[in-house]
């Protein structure tokens, strides 16, 4: 029997009876396939993955032998304090800096009930589709204040059975607000969140300024995930200055770097140079395909680039390069709906990769952006880890990214939080006509 016929008693028995998932195929990290039954205990944890598990005479057993299983999809680069202001937020330019103006006038008035209200909408929307884990960059500066941090930090613990959620203290220079007020309120934001951030390319002194990001996360023990040279232009680069400080703080490792478009800007010998220092160091990148494809290259008369970072070649050159959505439905991306394998897509046809690489583009969505946002044992499906789970119909991972699910299933701390059903039209019988 399928799940489907389970569906009534799983939800009854979610927290109440350990679980056994039966005949599935799990994903490993690397993309790979194998068969192997999983256990889900009371506690919303995965307690057991093989083939010749003790299941506990109380498990409700779930015939899953039709599914294909992933551990739940990561977005690890959001911005929940603007998602959904598209209408109130006009971009007329479509550049970059239209887009920062025109949430800076919002956010002099965005109230923590309206960003709470926007930011679960998109939440809701994003776990439909999988998505369990989010790291939401959050503007902390004299336009917003606090108000966007603290309504997240709050929606952070009420959303905690159901997803997991990061936020980094996005710490933003406008032009004109002196550099010692975010200083001086930089600790206050980073105690609320789980990393910092901010945008050195906008900055009147991007020296100091990154000193004072790098410094506070050294201090805290918390990562840094930067806004890296969000532009094209070659001759203005801020990488090697913010590789010298993951250097001279030691954040080795619990670096991330977010956009780097320059990158696709620079001549091949000196991106190389580029990409073999962060191996060295241990950061990490994130491609963010819809903001850059919308933002960058505007000003270009013919042959417009596609203003992404260098994908193919930090992917196979060894970088840890995770996608993410950006920003959904506001002035920096008029679209989105929170859908990964869509995200999967766009950077394995925006970012050069190749048809065989559809399972990196999986892993770009799954267990690289998990690593970079350390969540380590909880994520994936292993002993010990959430049961953050989305089962499909899909054949194997290729066809998962290429196509997608017609029927998807999301657990969510061992809960079945969703259950998306594709209608396909009746046949006929008829013939479909050679060549179609």
């Amino acid at each position: 029997m399928g799940m489907a016929g389970h569906q009534q008693s799983f939800f009854a028995a979610a927290g109440k009876r350990p679980l056994l998932f039966s005949g599935g195929r799990i994903i490993e990290p690397d993309g790979q396939l194998r068969a192997a039954d999983i256990l889900v205990g009371t506690d919303g944890r995965i307690a057991a993955v093989g083939n010749a598990i003790d299941v506990p005479p109380e498990a409700l057993r779930l015939d899953v032998s039709s599914a294909l299983i992933s551990p739940g999809f990561v977005d690890m680069h959001q911005h929940l304090d603007k998602t959904g202001v598209l209408r109130f937020t006009p971009n007329p330019s479509g550049t970059l800096q239209g887009a920062r103006e025109a949430f800076a006038k919002y956010a002099r008035t965005a109230g923590p009930d309206d960003i709470t209200h926007r930011a679960s909408r998109t939440m809701a929307r994003c776990l439909s589709r999988g998505t369990t884990a989010i790291r939401s960059h959050v503007n902390v500066d004299k336009d917003a204040g606090f108000n966007g941090i603290e309504a997240l930090a709050r929606l952070r613990d009420t959303w905690a059975e159901r997803m997991t959620m990061q936020l980094v203290a996005f710490m933003i220079p406008h032009p004109g607000q002196d550099l010692d007020w975010l200083a001086a309120n930089v600790d206050q934001a980073l105690a609320l969140a789980d990393a910092v951030g901010g945008t050195p390319a906008v900055s009147e002194d991007p020296e100091r300024y990154m000193d004072i990001l790098f410094d506070a996360a050294a201090r805290a023990g918390k990562p840094v995930d930067l806004h890296l040279d969000e532009h094209l232009d070659a001759n203005r680069t801020h990488l090697a200055m913010a590789l010298d400080r993951v250097e001279r703080f030691g954040m080795q490792g619990r670096t991330v770097f977010s956009h780097i478009s320059v990158l696709s800007a620079l001549e091949p010998a000196r991106a190389d140079e580029i990409l073999q220092r962060m191996i060295e160091l241990q950061v990490g990148a994130v491609t963010l395909p819809a903001a850059n494809l919308y933002l960058q290259a505007r000003d270009h008369d013919i042959l417009p680039p596609r203003g992404l970072t260098r994908v193919a070649e930090l992917l196979r050159g060894g970088v840890e390069i995770a996608t993410a959505s950006d920003n959904i439905q506001d002035p920096f991306v008029p679209t989105g709906t929170g859908d990964m394998l869509e995200m999967a897509r766009w950077t394995l046809l925006a970012g050069n990769l190749m048809a065989d690489e559809l399972r990196d583009a999986y892993r770009m969505i799954t267990s690289i952006p998990a690593g970079l946002m350390g969540l380590a044992g909880d994520y994936g499906i292993r002993p010990g880890a959430r049961a953050d789970l989305v089962l499909t119909d899909c054949e194997d991972t290729d066809t998962l990214i290429a196509g997608g699910s017609g029927h998807l299933r999301v657990l969510a701390n061992g809960r079945l939080v969703s259950e998306t059903t594709l209608a396909l039209p009746a046949t006929d019988g008829a013939s479909v006509p050679e060549g179609a």
